[in-house]
């Protein structure tokens, strides 16, 4: 099923909650609503699902109007951060619940029910735990079976509302590749929510980027990454260096550094923002009127293949309030041949930049 949002607005009070959103969702396709705490994402998650109401705009389900259908009517499949699994219910139960409590005449038979939830359990491979409680399970297995129960009554959509945000991160790891590999068998329509860039990136076909109530960029996770639309995309997908600069016909100055911004070319002495990734910068031994960002190595750790220098300039120039220390990266095995210390003067140089006029940033 695919669904079209257009033109949504949503107050509550005075907070402008969603700006005029217009989002596609192609059937069978997993797309992730990205974005920081209060950007919107759960509060558009909620008015496709119908929790919500909104204040103008509609939702379509396959081109037919749903904006006023409730709930049930929608026929969609919730999974929350925290489960809501039934306590006092077995694993078979809790999965069975929503097709007991279906109409007497859509109700399946018993046979049938004790068949399907088998079936269920047996894709989220949990079949083994059917006669347990909740409370005898681990986070993990609890979200599989919360997947399972919202499975069960077949539903046209399925969202997922932060789905692995309480456990740990390697059974958060190990869930994310278990959900992509469950929703190329099963190609139902699904939309999860997440503040985790890693999990979007990892999981989803394309992923929603929202930023105070409104969309900055859809796109592939390829997309998204090496063609960030705006300077929030680029701060919020990753770490990254933030330089301040001037652009003047195609030209960006970054202290003693020039760079070739082509998309520039019209700028004339224009204040500029160049955003670096660390893995982008190069960090060479300091020799004396090289081309270069002069900077003082204050830490550096290395952890397996890659080390991480913490740097900071010596001629600062960046304005107030903003934060000088510059992160890079190197392989290890390069770190230890040039044998930095702590406390050395080192050149840096950014091999690659995206950059932004400060006016495009507003």
């Amino acid at each position: 099923m695919s669904i079209e949002v257009r033109n949504v607005n949503k107050h509550f009070g005075a907070f402008h909650a969603l700006r005029n959103v217009n989002l596609d969702i192609e059937s069978g396709e997993l797309l992730a609503l990205l974005g920081p705490s209060g950007c919107g994402k759960t509060t558009l998650l909620r008015i496709i699902a119908g929790l919500e109401s909104l204040d103008t705009g509609s939702i379509a389900f396959s081109g037919e109007d749903a904006t006023e259908l409730s709930v049930k009517e929608r026929n969609v499949g919730f999974v929350f951060q925290h489960y809501a699994l039934f306590r006092h219910m077995s694993v078979f139960e809790n999965v069975a619940f929503g097709l007991r409590v279906k109409p007497r005449s859509l109700r399946p038979s018993e046979p049938d029910i004790k068949d399907k939830v088998t079936r269920l359990l047996q894709l989220v491979q949990l079949d083994w735990l059917a006669d347990r409680y909740p409370s005898q399970l681990s986070g993990g297995q609890r979200q599989r079976i919360a997947l399972a129960r919202a499975l069960a009554v077949e539903p046209k959509v399925l969202l997922l509302d932060e789905p692995f945000g309480a456990l740990d991160a390697k059974v958060r790891k190990e869930l994310r590749r278990w959900l992509r590999r469950l929703h190329d068998d099963l190609h139902v329509t699904s939309i999860f929510v997440t503040h985790d860039q890693e999990e979007a990136l990892e999981v989803a076909d394309r992923v929603v980027l929202m930023n105070s109530g409104v969309i900055e960029q859809v796109g592939t996770p390829q997309d998204v990454w090496d063609h960030p639309a705006s300077p929030f995309v680029y701060g919020f997908l990753g770490d990254v260096n933030l330089f301040h600069g001037r652009a003047d016909n195609g030209v960006v100055s970054l202290e003693s550094v020039k760079l070739m911004s082509p998309e520039h070319h019209d700028a004339q002495d224009l204040a500029a923002l160049a955003y670096v990734r660390p893995h982008d910068l190069e960090v060479t031994r300091y020799v004396s009127g090289a081309p270069g960002i002069v900077a003082e190595l204050q830490r550096a750790i290395v952890v397996g293949p890659i080390a991480r220098l913490e740097l900071w300039p010596t001629d600062n120039r960046q304005p107030e309030g903003h934060d000088p220390l510059i992160e890079a990266q190197m392989p290890a095995e390069q770190f230890r041949e040039f044998g930095f210390k702590d406390g050395e003067k080192v050149l840096i140089f950014p091999k690659k930049a995206r950059v932004f006029l400060q006016s495009q940033c507003k």
